[in-house]
């Protein structure tokens, strides 16, 4: 049986918008400032790897609340916006709650989508350091945009087509 993704696409129409979401995620400059990388592994989840150093810390030496909501705002956008073929959405609120300081090494962001398809969606993430413990969660509800994801540069397959295109992404 075919995996259906949010468009209404087989499991390989689902499987090359995720791949074009992760291509998106790869082409924002700010993650020149964050590098990191993630993979989206079915409809409504996404994973973010990112390793802190002390370049992320504040005065008292662990990392800064801006990393905690960067990571952790775009897990659940990602995996929010599996659920969405055509538009890009935009985060309208953020609940963050942090559990315990991050010191230098990889932490991992896991985002879900929760519950919402048409208007506005809401997605949590959870921030795990390398030994396994919850450091962070997030709640965001999101919202389609007027921005066609097909219109942005970075929304991309490996081979440098747009999922979009006919010859990329099959109905059953």
């Amino acid at each position: 049986m075919a995996e259906h993704g949010a468009d209404g696409h087989s499991g390989a129409g689902a499987a090359a918008h995720w791949r074009a979401l992760e291509s998106l995620y790869r082409s924002a400059p700010i993650n020149s400032t964050f590098p990191s990388r993630l993979t989206i592994g079915g409809e409504g989840v996404a994973r973010i790897v990112f390793d802190v150093d002390e370049r992320h810390f504040h005065a008292a030496g662990a990392a800064h609340g801006t990393l905690y909501f960067k990571m952790l705002d775009d897990a659940a956008f990602y995996a929010a916006n599996t659920m969405v073929s055509d538009r890009f959405l935009l985060t309208t609120a953020f609940n963050l709650h942090f559990s315990r300081p991050v010191h230098a090494g990889r932490i991992v962001a896991e985002g879900q989508w929760i519950s919402g398809r048409r208007r506005v969606l809401v997605a949590e993430s959870r921030l795990v350091d390398e030994d396994g413990v919850e450091v962070g969660r997030g709640t965001g509800t999101f919202m389609r945009s007027q921005i066609a994801l097909s219109g942005l540069p970075g929304y991309r397959l490996a081979d440098g087509r747009n999922p979009d295109s006919r010859e990329s992404i099959r109905s059953d």
